[in-house]
């Protein structure tokens, strides 16, 4: 994870990710809906992103701003932590951002619905 200021590590959480969606910084702020010159400031850091920017910037990325959120170290209120599996389908540069997602949401999915194992209770005779 990146280090620095939360603004640092989100800009560079979405350079990152546009990057491994293999687009350019162009493209990008034209699928978001917002400026080349907004986007760059928010990728170095200098500026951070309204809710309603980030939406859209989560969207052309095709995860959610949630998850932005959550890599960059702002999540607000007590999360879990990130586990194992959710970091490497973070960190895995073969995913897409579409992919990683889907992934991520099943992988949730699945811990949420799952059960502990039920604890043996002795029995009354």
């Amino acid at each position: 994870m990146p280090e620095g200021a939360p603004g640092e590590r989100l800009g560079e959480i979405i350079r990152r990710q546009r990057e491994l969606s293999d687009l350019s910084m162009r493209q990008f702020a034209s699928l978001a809906g917002i400026s080349n010159p907004y986007l760059s400031q928010i990728e170095r850091g200098l500026r951070e992103p309204s809710d309603r920017v980030l939406d859209a910037i989560a969207a052309a990325l095709q995860v959610s701003a949630d998850t932005l959120y959550e890599q960059a170290g702002m999540t607000v209120g007590e999360e879990p932590e990130t586990s194992a599996v959710e970091q490497a389908v973070r960190e895995d540069p073969r995913l897409t951002g579409r992919q990683r997602q889907a992934l991520l949401e099943v992988y949730r999915a699945f811990v949420a619905h799952a059960r502990p194992a039920p604890r043996s209770r002795p029995r009354n005779s």
